[in-house]
């Protein structure tokens, strides 16, 4: 119970420091969130259910300061965060072998920038987060592509359970707004917002999963150990 509660700590606190106040553009609701990565950590290292808690917790009382929707936060944020994280932590147990894993990963990115490129024709993505998109995604495939073992596990598993948490996000706001009002007062939203929402949730988020995640599990394990 202490593990969930730093999680959920660290998640809210961070998360609301390095927000920025930035959020997706034109449509909004959704917001940059590097903090991302500590619950896949927690997940990783000390099992799916301390993760998924921590991160549905933490992502509340996130919701609840800046934005103050409960109803939203608990039929979208939290949800979307328990399952994400949960899988971060499963899909790390049961990955298969490191080409499959590797295969996996380049297909997820590649997936997500066919999505940011087709919003960009069709005009619903501007030029700026297009590009903004690719280098995030680059960014992503690089330790994907070299680093080695756990690593590599780790990289997977961040952005398979970011990649569903995302689409939860992306459809559960837009299905929200079909019954209530966001928090930027708009209502009955196009389902392409629901694309957008998942695009701008994953390629944002999955970047600070792939850098920092790796490190600063490879930390905490050199820590436990030493200190045993």
């Amino acid at each position: 119970m202490s593990l969930i509660a730093i999680c959920a700590s660290l998640y809210a606190v961070i998360g609301y420091l390095t927000y920025l106040g930035i959020f997706a553009p034109a449509i909004g609701v959704v917001r940059f969130w590097p903090a991302v990565f500590l619950p896949a950590v927690f997940s990783i290292v000390f099992g799916p259910l301390v993760g998924a808690a921590g991160a549905a917790i933490g992502i509340f009382i996130s919701d609840m300061i800046i934005h103050g929707n409960a109803l939203l936060s608990l039929t979208v944020g939290v949800p979307a965060n328990f399952i994400g994280f949960y899988l971060v932590g499963e899909i790390y147990r049961k990955s298969g072998s490191e080409r499959k894993i590797l295969a996996m990963t380049v297909l997820e990115l590649s997936v997500a920038f066919i999505v940011a490129a087709l919003f960009y024709s069709y005009g619903l993505l501007p030029m700026d987060l297009l590009i903004a998109s690719l280098i995030a995604l680059v960014a992503t495939l690089v330790p994907a592509l070299f680093f080695k073992g756990d690593d590599r596990r780790i990289v997977f598993a961040g952005s398979t359970g970011l990649m569903v948490g995302s689409a939860i996000i992306g459809i559960g706001v837009w299905a929200f707004s079909q019954f209530f009002l966001l928090p930027t007062g708009d209502r009955n939203l196009p389902f392409w917002a629901a694309f957008a929402w998942f695009i701008w949730t994953y390629v944002t988020e999955v970047p600070f999963i792939a850098l920092l995640a790796p490190p600063t599990i490879r930390v905490i394990r050199k820590a436990v150990v030493t200190r045993g």
